[in-house]
C-alpha cells in the first residue's frame, strides 16, 4: 500500500503534468492562431508530414491518426473535415479496406506545415526545456 506522503506526491506530480500540458496547449494555440490553426490541427498536419517523410504512402488511415491524437472520434472527424475544407488535407477511401478512409496532406498543407513547424517547435522548446 502506498503511504499518504507518497500518494500526495503522485497526485502533485499528476497535477503538474496537467498544468504543463494546459499551459503548453495555450501557448501553441496562441502561436498558431495567426496561421488559422490550433494545436490539434497542427498535430494532424505534423503526423501526415511525418508519414510522407517516412514514405508510408504519404497518407494515414483515420484510425492511425486517432491512435496518436488525443481527441474523440467525432472531434477528430470534424477537425479533418475542416482541414479538408481549408484545402490542407484530402481524404480518400482505403484501397485495402473500403470501410477505411485515408488522409493525406495537400500541397497547400505541406507549405503551411513547413511555415508553422518552426513556431511550434520553438514553443515546445520554450515550454518543455528549462
Amino acid at each position: 500500500m502506498v503511504g499518504k506522503k507518497a500518494e500526495q506526491a503522485l497526485v502533485d506530480q499528476w497535477r503538474d503534468i496537467l498544468a504543463l500540458h494546459a499551459r503548453t496547449q495555450c501557448e501553441l494555440d496562441r502561436a498558431l492562431h495567426g496561421h488559422g490553426l490550433c494545436a490539434s490541427d497542427f498535430e494532424v498536419l505534423d503526423l501526415l508530414s511525418q508519414a510522407a517523410g517516412a514514405d508510408r504512402g504519404c497518407s494515414l488511415r483515420v484510425q492511425e491518426i486517432s491512435d496518436r491524437i488525443h481527441l474523440s472520434q467525432s472531434a477528430l472527424s470534424r477537425l479533418i473535415a475542416r482541414l479538408e475544407r481549408d484545402g490542407l488535407v484530402e481524404r480518400a477511401m482505403c484501397a485495402e479496406d473500403r470501410r477505411g478512409v485515408r488522409v493525406a496532406l495537400t500541397a497547400r498543407g505541406r507549405v503551411l506545415h513547413g511555415q508553422v513547424l518552426p513556431l511550434q517547435r520553438a514553443v515546445l522548446t520554450r515550454m518543455l526545456t528549462g
